[in-house]
């Protein structure tokens, strides 16, 4: 029951504040057009891993290829 009150009491301090959904939303996106596609080669790089040590794609590419994964945080 408190937890309730508190989540409730957070709502009407948030209703309070003007807090509004966003108006407009973002403009689709191509993904076909944008970055490399499936399939094509990408330039040599190297960058750093996790740990900060430098790694290239040479080094992580097994025989089979490598898959890429971008992920782009919020809070970077």
């Amino acid at each position: 029951m408190m937890m309730r009150a508190l989540v409730l009491s957070g709502l009407i301090a948030l209703g309070a504040t003007g807090f509004a959904a966003p108006q407009s939303a973002a403009p689709a996106v191509d993904v076909q057009t944008i970055g490399p596609q499936v399939g094509t080669a990408v330039p040599s790089f190297v960058l750093s891993d996790q740990t900060g040590r430098p790694r290239s794609l040479e080094s992580i590419m097994g025989p089979k290829g490598a898959v890429l994964v971008f992920f782009r945080s919020a809070d970077w």
